[in-house]
């Protein structure tokens, strides 16, 4: 019977989850497209920062009335929602004909992205306490998942976008974006076999409707038990109405648990991992690799990515909460300086070689070479130098197109051994410790009583983390270089590394309702 609930608990997690998946598929799909996207519609470096950050900013709107949806209409209708939601994203941003257009459609994809924080509370509600780490890292399983396809799939379109008729450069990107449709689809279907949370239920009195749905999946001579466990923790309260909630989540006996929370969302936002995805392909150009090669990189890193969160799945009810965070934040700390130092002393020199080298490149393209003339024999002492010149030479359509060529023909002094080493290990890194454990402490840390508001407020912190790190990642390159931003990133996980060794607890094996008699002040 045990194995048999320990199944269903899975079946129902990963369903839940599922939103992960077509994210991930989202978030490089994105990153693939955003040089197309950038040429298409001419856009600056605001702009392009935007269509990446508008999806965060989705996410902040969608967190504001997350926790109200899920108390009033439970945990499985919202996610129903939100599936039908990223299906319209989709359709808006593959066909978008203007850049007002594809902004609304990445708005409405970032509010979807909100599935994320329903689906880590309902997989929290349902999984046994013993278990509860393993099965909200799925979660972060799926992301991957859905980083890797897209990856691969980004790869091959843009290796045979020469061999296959109806694809160009002006219309790669929508079969990019419109192919998380079917990943859409599926998902609406899958969830219609999801019971509702039966901590939900009970907290409506619906008593008899959790119970068969306990009688699933949890062991028969364990329900009463759970059920008067949970019933007891609801006691104190006189109203569940969120404003009541918003009040006990920032009364003072919360003060410890909101402190844990919001530092550890701004960390994991702050240290850069969603930005480095989403302009995956322009990162590896910083360090002088074709778009073919990038595009190759970005492959890589997806196989990385899903390898290592099984580090995190696997070892998160051994090793514990507090023991992957703290291991995994001195990795990013030594990733990013690894990458600093790679980039630092890079140099950039359009010698007559490599004019003649670019020109080839720019013909195939039909964009004219002879711009290039009047930098030929310069030397430039960083990237920021070398696209403030480039930009006065080429126009918005071109240089999204022409960038990463002309700095993988100009490039000198640079270490791509250490930046590659640190960019796999960043990503090594977040993906088996703070990249899913995050999502499992938030889970577990929240009373009962105000988990439908606290749950969404800390998403919401992490995610004005993210938006601010990613919405400004283009014109921080531009402005600031390559090096300086990852010696920045890794300046943010060092202060957080600091903070959460003083303040983070362990919560492994422990019910919910025993976590909050432990972390709740009296």
């Amino acid at each position: 019977m045990k194995n048999n609930s320990n199944s269903l608990v899975t079946f129902y997690s990963l369903i839940a989850a599922f939103g992960g998946f077509v994210f991930g598929l989202d978030l490089m799909n994105i990153s693939g497209a955003i040089r197309y996207i950038s040429s298409i519609f001419e856009l600056d470096d605001a702009q392009i920062g935007r269509v990446v950050g508008i999806g965060f900013l989705g996410v902040v709107c969608a967190l504001l009335f997350i926790g109200t949806l899920c108390e009033r209409f439970g945990r499985k209708k919202v996610l129903i929602a939100i599936a039908l939601a990223y299906s319209l994203s989709s359709l808006l941003s593959a066909f978008a004909v203007n850049y007002d257009m594809l902004i609304v459609g990445r708005f409405i994809g970032g509010a979807a992205f909100a599935s994320i924080t329903v689906s880590a509370m309902y997989i929290g509600e349902i999984a046994p306490a013993e278990q509860r780490g393993k099965f909200v890292s799925v979660n972060q399983l799926m992301i991957a998942i859905g980083i890797l396809l897209a990856s691969v799939i980004n790869f091959f379109l843009i290796k045979y976008i020469d061999d296959i008729s109806f694809l160009n450069n002006d219309n790669v990107w929508r079969y990019m974006l419109g192919a998380e449709l079917i990943a859409n689809a599926i998902w609406v279907a899958l969830l219609l076999f999801v019971p509702e949370s039966p901590r939900w239920l009970l907290k409506k009195g619906r008593d008899e409707e959790a119970r068969q749905i306990l009688n699933k999946i949890a062991p028969q001579d364990k329900v009463d038990e759970l059920v008067e466990e949970v019933k007891a923790s609801f006691d104190d309260q006189v109203k569940t109405d969120t404003l009541t909630q918003l009040k006990m989540l920032f009364s003072k006996r919360m003060h410890y648990i909101l402190a844990i929370a919001i530092v550890y969302a701004v960390v994991q936002g702050g240290t850069g991992m969603n930005a480095i995805l989403s302009f995956a392909p322009m990162v590896f150009e910083q360090v002088g690799m074709s778009t073919e090669d990038s595009f190759m990189q970005t492959v890589i890193l997806g196989v990385v990515n899903f390898s290592t969160v099984f580090v995190a799945i696997f070892t998160v009810e051994k090793l514990g909460r507090r023991f992957l965070t703290l291991a995994g934040l001195v990795l990013v700390v030594v990733a990013h300086l690894s990458s600093w130092a790679g980039f630092k002393d890079a140099t950039y020199t359009l010698d007559e070689q490599a004019y003649n080298s670019i020109q080839q490149v720019l013909a195939e393209k039909e964009i004219d070479h002879t711009k290039l003339m009047p930098l030929i024999g310069k030397t430039y002492n960083n990237d920021v130098e070398l696209k403030a010149a480039l930009a006065t030479v080429f126009n918005k359509k071109e240089f999204p197109l022409i960038s990463g060529t002309i700095i993988d023909q100009t490039i000198q002094g640079i270490k791509p051994t250490l930046i590659l080493i640190g960019i796999f290990t960043m990503l090594a890194a977040f993906s088996m410790s703070i990249g899913p454990i995050l999502w499992v402490v938030f889970s577990e840390i929240f009373p009962n009583n105000v988990r439908s508001v606290a749950l969404p407020f800390a998403a919401l912190v992490q995610t004005l983390s993210s938006w601010s790190i990613s919405e400004l990642f283009p014109w921080s390159l531009s402005n600031f270089g390559a090096a300086n931003v990852f010696l920045m990133y890794g300046v943010i996980g060092l202060v957080g590394l600091v903070i959460m060794y003083m303040i983070l607890p362990e919560t492994k094996g422990k019910t919910i309702e025993a976590i909050e008699k432990e972390l709740v002040r009296a």
